[in-house]
């Protein structure tokens, strides 16, 4: 029997977001703004204000009309502060402003009080040419009624939502969160506080992958750890598939005796790619349980972290209607030598120092605490060596995350 070539990971990134766009959320919640951060705008933000709604002062000085520098000294007639309604300024005089002050109508430019000499009778007198507009920041230089603020789709954090308050929007409208089934797979499983048995380990995916998911604005229904057993795997997703917008696993993927849900998704739902040409994380499956569809990642935790980050997490951010989806990247130079080319992308855990990456010393896949040492992953092309130097792509955790 041929073996199934390996997919690579642009393919299963295509194929991933293919399956998101048909399956993006249409219903939308509105929310204050406190509890509005992380979420998906659901609809355009439309100004319905000028900002600034009026003219108005960039320091603390004197307003004038520049008609009248020649009559100068000119008297003080009004002092502005900000949250006061000036008077129009009268004809031969200027008017103490403050920052964020409204320029008084007639007003045409702002000295700032550094180049102003202030007179015994109070008069003041301008030291340095003046032109029109100075110092003032005009109506609508920010935005003007109508203009498209914010796309829908846009992730909210926090300058959009004070975006949002500068138009004294105190709620809005966003996607609806994702319901995400998150469960894992293994008899080896025992969750973190319970006494461990004799070849078992503490389940630490359900509380990276949890946490990430609410990050990303997710609810997530905790469907516990499943033993491997194949009646009992298809059982359950029967009962996931009720509720959830999409069912997460980690562990059971790979072709073993024990790795029942890529069994039970080959056998009995629609799989849509399997095995990928990418380390750490070959054998992520990905498919449909009935309607439902279903990520299901490996079970090692750092291949757990690089698919959930490089894939996953796009598809997430996807069907909440975000476009921009992939994390921003740049290159480094590498601080280590690679001279060891694979067939598969590798996504090493590395920290930068003086501007080169350098590797965490140990690459297992089965080993977490690297990511708590490391700044991103720097990606290493398929089929390539690399020298101490050499330019990499490097994505920051503090992007997936």
């Amino acid at each position: 029997m041929s073996k199934t070539p390996l997919m690579p990971v642009e393919d299963a990134l295509y194929q991933l977001l293919g399956m998101a766009n048909e399956q993006r959320l249409a219903d939308s919640e509105l929310l204050a703004l406190d509890d509005a951060r992380g979420r998906v705008l659901a609809s355009d933000l439309v100004a319905t204000l000028d900002l600034p709604p009026w003219p108005n002062s960039a320091m603390d000085g004197y307003a004038l009309n520049l008609a009248d520098l020649h009559r100068q000294p000119l008297k003080v007639s009004q002092k502005v502060y900000a949250g006061q309604a000036p008077d129009t300024l009268l004809p031969g005089t200027c008017a103490r402003i403050f920052t964020g002050a409204p320029l008084p109508p007639g007003a045409t430019c702002v000295e700032m009080q550094e180049n102003v000499e202030v007179l015994e009778d109070g008069r003041v007198r301008f030291l340095q040419p003046l032109k029109a507009g100075q110092n003032i920041r005009a109506q609508g230089q920010e935005n003007r009624v109508g203009d498209i603020l914010l796309r829908a789709g846009k992730r909210l954090g926090p300058f959009e939502l004070a975006v949002a308050a500068g138009q004294g929007l105190a709620q809005l409208h966003v996607v609806r969160r994702p319901r995400v089934a998150l469960l894992s797979t293994g008899d080896e499983l025992v969750e973190p506080g319970q006494p461990l048995r004799p070849g078992s380990i503490y389940n630490s995916n359900r509380v990276l992958l949890g946490h990430w998911l609410r990050e990303l604005g997710c609810e997530v229904i905790d469907a516990g750890i499943l033993p491997d057993r194949p009646a009992q795997t298809r059982l359950k997703l029967e009962q996931l598939q009720v509720s959830a917008d999409l069912i997460l696993t980690t562990g059971g993927v790979s072709a073993g005796d024990a790795d029942c849900l890529g069994q039970v998704l080959r056998d009995s739902g629609k799989p849509l790619l399997w095995k990928l040409a990418i380390k750490p994380g070959k054998p992520l499956t990905v498919g449909h349980f009935g309607t439902v569809p279903v990520i299901g990642l490996p079970g090692n935790p750092t291949s757990a972290l690089v698919t959930f980050g490089l894939l996953a997490r796009p598809y997430l951010l996807r069907i909440q209607g975000v476009e921009d989806v992939m994390p921003l990247s740049f290159m480094v130079n590498a601080g280590f030598d690679w001279h060891k080319p694979g067939s598969r992308r590798e996504y090493l855990r590395v920290k930068l120092e003086a501007g080169r990456a350098m590797l965490y010393p140990n690459q297992s896949s089965g080993v977490l605490l690297g990511a708590t040492w490391a700044d991103g992953l720097v990606e290493i092309p398929e089929n390539s060596t690399h020298n101490l130097g050499d330019p990499l792509r490097f994505i920051p955790f503090n992007e997936l995350f």
